[in-house]
């Protein structure tokens, strides 16, 4: 083993515990607003070398690539990143670590048999509002350093760590990256979803098109509370939706034929799925009335390599062609709401950044990690679709995220301490390092 890596290691070894609290630190934080947990960040990583910016930007005057969202999705107030550079010695390639500090609201009745703002530690798991979504990721990438400087090192390219807004649309790390801030490679930081941990590598996200389908209906000519007598002289918008729905079941299955990418097939055996995710209708919930439109919410994801304005486009041409077969929807066609939509990326296995991420993750696991190529539209795209540049995601073993429903969310202690030397041993292999001073 390199001699650099294993300096690495044992400086992981021996700070593990001051990891841990920062990390808690940052989840006690959070009952004083995002604001104090970027702040706690600033300071950290000043203290450890960084040059630091802390920038402000509104999220929707950020111009992207290849992305959208509508501004009934989006987050409306001014938003802050904190940037923090830690200049190179030089000769080696550069690398930004990017995570989330920001989590899902906070809800007072949230059940959790924890303090979700207290950072227990039970059972081999840290507790915690956001700790798996995503203070993780931001604590692992502020302690890498700190073990690269406990291990008196120092790497040769700039490493770059951007603490950054991205719930509901919030676009930090976009307006990094459209503000200049740029390098060989980037990292996401976020713990692992798929329940296996630090042996897993991101490296390939599937975009993905959110969408919701407006049907009409007819109501019958009567002053009459109750329909249920003249319902045959209405035009009931339950009875046009699954005209719609079998349109979108087809283009679902003329996808699926034709479109294929060969991680997607391996792993799920499909590449492009439809999703309808909610049906409602959009009157006032008696069954004795007829509803003057039915909303249907939708999902479509697509592989790497396909455009986002050409899926649309398909979605469109079913609509259209759905409402041209039937006579009602011919005069009153279905209203189709584009809210919002992502375009997949990867990196390739033979890059080098995945060589690198591999053999940190070895080093740091004892285990060849796996390629899960079933995050569809992880953050992971966002390097790569708007500056070209390769990017990577890996995170600890985490559980009950907030944002699934769950309660009590956590991280594995063992493997966040693991994650924070994986990350080190990366910026050895990727930057190179040299001892300090």
């Amino acid at each position: 083993m390199d001699q650099s890596v294993a300096r690495v290691q044992r400086a992981a070894e021996a700070g593990g515990a001051a990891a841990v609290e920062f990390l808690r630190a940052l989840i006690r934080l959070q009952a004083e607003g995002e604001a104090a947990v970027q702040g706690r960040v600033a300071e950290a990583c000043a203290a450890l070398g960084c040059q630091v910016e802390r920038r402000r930007y509104r999220p929707a005057e950020v111009v992207l690539k290849d992305e959208f969202a509508a501004e009934a999705a989006m987050a409306t107030d001014q938003r802050e990143a904190v940037l923090a550079r830690l200049p190179g010695a030089g000769g080696g390639r550069s690398v930004i670590f990017f995570a989330h500090p920001d989590g899902e609201p906070f809800q007072p009745e949230h059940g959790w048999m924890h303090d979700p703002l207290a950072g227990e530690v039970d059972g081999g798991r840290i507790h915690g509002w956001g700790v798996a979504d995503d203070l993780a990721g931001v604590a692992t990438m502020v302690e890498a350093i700190q073990v690269l400087r406990d291990a008196g090192l120092r790497p040769k390219g700039d490493v770059i760590l951007a603490s950054t807004p991205s719930k509901r649309h919030a676009r930090g790390v976009h307006a990094l990256l459209h503000g200049g801030v740029a390098a060989d490679a980037a990292v996401y930081l976020h713990p692992a979803e798929s329940g296996i941990g630090m042996r897993e590598v991101k490296a390939l996200a599937a975009g993905q098109l959110i969408f919701k389908v407006i049907v009409p209906g007819r109501l019958p000519a009567t002053n009459e509370p109750g329909h249920a007598a003249f319902a045959h002289v209405a035009v009931n918008p339950v009875d046009k939706a699954m005209v719609v729905l079998a349109a979108l079941r087809a283009l679902d299955a003329r996808r699926g034929e034709r479109v294929h990418h060969p991680a997607l097939d391996a792993a799920i055996g499909r590449s492009t799925n439809l999703l309808v995710g909610d049906i409602r209708t959009l009157g006032d919930g008696r069954a004795s009335r007829v509803a003057p439109a039915v909303q249907l919410f939708c999902a479509l994801s697509f592989p790497p390599g396909e455009k986002l304005a050409a899926v649309q486009a398909e979605v469109e041409a079913a609509m259209a062609e759905a409402a041209a077969a039937d006579p009602f929807l011919r005069d009153t066609p279905p209203v189709l709401h584009f809210l919002s939509g992502v375009t997949g990326a990867e990196v390739p296995l033979d890059h080098p950044l995945w060589t690198a991420t591999s053999e940190a993750v070895r080093l740091g696991t004892g285990q060849v990690p796996e390629i899960n190529p079933l995050h569809t539209s992880s953050d992971i795209r966002n390097p790569m679709v708007q500056s070209g540049i390769p990017c990577v995601g890996l995170g600890p073993l985490c559980g009950d995220l907030t944002q699934n429903g769950g309660r009590d969310e956590w991280v594995d202690e063992a493997d966040y301490r693991r994650g924070v030397a994986v990350v080190a041993a990366l910026i050895a292999l990727w930057c190179g390092v040299e001892p300090a001073g």
